[in-house]
């Protein structure tokens, strides 16, 4: 896997430089700001960028904007997305329409070194992670939601959540105690909850993670 890594603070970057390289993967360009990402990404054709949200000159959503918009040049780029908070209007606006190979975590995951790599690989390779926190918080109940999101029981929010970790049903199962029988009524469930047209599993399970952000623009 080959990696540009786009964020303003050198402590933190070259720790991620060398938690990759550690681990056998390729990081082909480090860069401090939007337009050197850009740089990057043309000039090196990564499989991935890790983008900081936030970076110079204002220090608000420039990383966003240009993780953006190297998806519109290279549709087939991995975005991995690093907030230091959950910003879901930014979770919202970088997944889009096309959900394949789109991630979106809290700094604090960078130390939960397994994790972080099982999400680098994943977005890598098509799939899409968003952090638990953002999903807890986009589920969060909100006055006058009426929404098939507000008719999931709370066991079913818990398997929704890990689904967004880009956990696998074994995985669901491990983590809740239950076994894989019971999460696969859970996960059938959600859809039904959620009305979600009958395609291959592994697309209903991303539309599920991201249905509210739909309905929250």
């Amino acid at each position: 896997m080959r990696v540009v890594i786009a964020e303003d603070l050198a402590l933190l970057r070259e720790g991620v430089v060398a938690l990759l390289r550690e681990n056998d993967i390729d990081v082909v360009a480090q860069v401090e700001d939007g337009p050197g990402l850009l740089r990057a990404i043309a000039g090196h054709e990564p499989d991935l960028a890790i983008v900081d949200v936030r970076l110079p000159p204002t220090f608000s959503d420039e990383g966003l904007r240009a993780a953006i918009e190297a998806r519109r040049r290279q549709p087939h780029l991995g975005v991995l997305v690093l907030s230091q908070y959950v910003e879901t209007a930014y979770a919202s606006e970088l997944i889009g329409e096309n959900t394949a190979g789109i991630g979106y975590l809290l700094k604090e995951r960078v130390g939960d070194v397994r994790a972080f790599l099982d999400a680098l690989h994943q977005v890598a390779g098509g799939g899409t992670v968003i952090d638990r926190q953002v999903v807890t918080q986009l589920l969060a109940p909100r006055e006058g939601t009426m929404d098939g999101l507000g008719r999931l029981s709370a066991r079913e929010r818990e398997v929704l959540e890990l689904i967004a970790e880009g956990r696998s049903n074994a995985g669901i199962a491990e983590s809740l105690v239950v076994t894989p029988g019971a999460v696969e009524k859970h996960i059938t469930n959600i859809f039904s909850k959620l009305e979600l047209p009958a395609l291959e599993d592994s697309h209903r399970r991303v539309l599920a993670v991201l249905a509210y952000l739909r309905v929250s623009r």
